[in-house]
């Protein structure tokens, strides 16, 4: 019986084409167990789950860099010049924007820059505090600041020499540009009160003990009806809430902590959880609404507004032209127009420099062959380097097995990644003739 098992007409009908070339992960482990596992034969016993995951493996490795990687992702590059990674992504064969004539022009990864995770807060002396100067009463929960600050916010640790140890921010509120806030206990509610009359300087501070990081935007909305039972807020008169977005975190003492907004139409925001069952609601106008992304780092944000310096000129104007001999030493990563790019691993982004935006980038990418079904295949020009693989793995990983036989497995599947490699490689002999051909060819000067 041959291993074809559709007719022609089904195979022209279909939209799987070329897919004779390929051996499904189920079949190999289906022929390993059937020829090399069993009695007189180099493996003895094993177990079919022990050969799944050693050949899960083989297949991993073989795909970073012997199997053929033919994954690509398109996008067009936005304004924010940055490119999230493909779900099934490990590492880059190369990047490339593409020009009206479809041909790829590659971009160069530069190590020039980064984008650092943290931006802390920090005050003139550096240090990594947010701090006011308040003016209280003796007895009075109430402190006015010195300045606005949206970030401070409902839920935070507040201290100074004359507040109760253990306070928190019970509310806030922002008007001419001023901050007042309410302290409370962070345990029994709006009891917390100041026992000094004059200004003093308050540190805020996150309950989990992180830093406070500065957020990419913060509004603050006043003249605002909550609705608790519909988690309804309407603001009124109705103004612009267009800054408010789906996702941004929600500040004030009659909701939960975590709140975040689910929905804004006209002037109606709903939001995420119920009451605050931590403190008793009383009237309040004000919300506060945090987004959830961090405020840009320095570096990125240099980075993707500046001009790059290989793009401020053209090698066919002057600029260069009188330029002779000037240029010595340059290095020729950077002496070239097409931009550049670099990855943070962190946010799982790619980010291009400013002569990318809007244009077309590919992304040609490897993958470890094991995200679905389909793609749990291997060519069969690697067939065989699979077998090698799964036998030494398998020998390996068991004991009493004569080091001399892990010996010759380790060997042959050395030999047999390498036969894969060349096969994999595809070099055809017109082809390189042809190459050789113009080699020899005159230029005339």
């Amino acid at each position: 019986m041959g291993l074809i098992n559709q007719t022609a007409q089904a195979y022209y009908n279909g939209n799987d084409y070329g897919n004779y070339q390929f051996v499904s992960l189920e079949d190999i482990i289906n022929q390993f167990m059937f020829v090399y596992v069993g009695e007189d034969k180099i493996i003895p016993k094993v177990r079919r789950t022990d050969v799944a995951f050693y050949a899960q493996r083989a297949l991993a490795e073989l795909s970073f860099d012997t199997l053929k990687s033919c994954k690509a992702q398109e996008i067009t590059v936005p304004a924010s010049l940055q490119m999230t990674l493909p779900q099934d992504y490990v590492n880059y064969t190369k990047i490339s924007w593409v020009d009206s004539a479809g041909i790829k022009h590659l971009l160069y990864p530069t190590s020039k820059t980064s984008n650092p995770s943290s931006n802390s807060l920090q005050d003139y002396d550096g240090d990594f505090t947010l701090q006011a100067v308040g003016t209280m009463a003796n007895g009075s929960q109430t402190i006015v600041l010195d300045a606005e600050y949206k970030n401070i916010l409902v839920g935070m640790g507040v201290s100074s020499h004359n507040i109760p140890i253990g306070s928190v921010v019970f509310d806030t509120k922002n008007s001419g540009g001023i901050t007042t806030i309410q302290i409370a206990s962070a345990v029994t509610g709006p009891i917390a009160s100041a026992t000094y009359t004059g200004t003093e300087t308050l540190t805020f501070t996150n309950l989990d003990g992180s830093l406070i990081l500065p957020e990419k935007s913060c509004n603050v909305l006043e003249n605002i009806t909550y609705i608790a039972s519909e988690d309804k807020l309407t603001q009124s008169p109705n103004t612009d809430v267009s800054d408010v977005k789906v996702g941004m975190l929600v500040y004030n003492l009659a909701v939960a902590p975590g709140t975040i907004v689910t929905d804004v139409t006209g002037s109606v925001i709903t939001i995420s959880n119920a009451t605050n069952p931590a403190f008793n609601p009383i009237p309040n106008t004000e919300f506060t609404f945090v987004s959830s992304d961090l405020e840009e780092s320095t570096t990125w944000s240099n980075y993707k507004s500046a001009t790059p310096s290989e793009n401020k000129g053209n090698y066919e104007d002057d600029t260069y032209w009188k330029m002779s001999g000037n240029r010595y030493g340059l290095d020729p990563q950077h002496a070239q127009a097409n931009g550049s790019f670099y990855i943070d691993c962190h946010s799982g982004k790619i980010h291009f420099s400013s002569n990318i935006s809007g244009k077309t980038v590919i992304l040609d990418y490897i993958s470890d062959s094991l995200g679905t079904d389909a793609e749990m295949q291997v060519h069969k020009f690697a067939e065989e380097a699979m077998y090698k693989c799964i036998a030494h793995a398998v020998l390996s990983g068991k004991a009493n097995i004569p080091e001399y036989q892990v010996n010759r497995f380790k060997k042959e599947r050395f030999a047999a990644i390498r036969t894969a490699k060349l096969r994999l490689s595809n070099l055809k002999l017109e082809e390189l003739t042809q190459i050789l051909r113009g080699k020899s060819k005159q230029i005339k000067h």
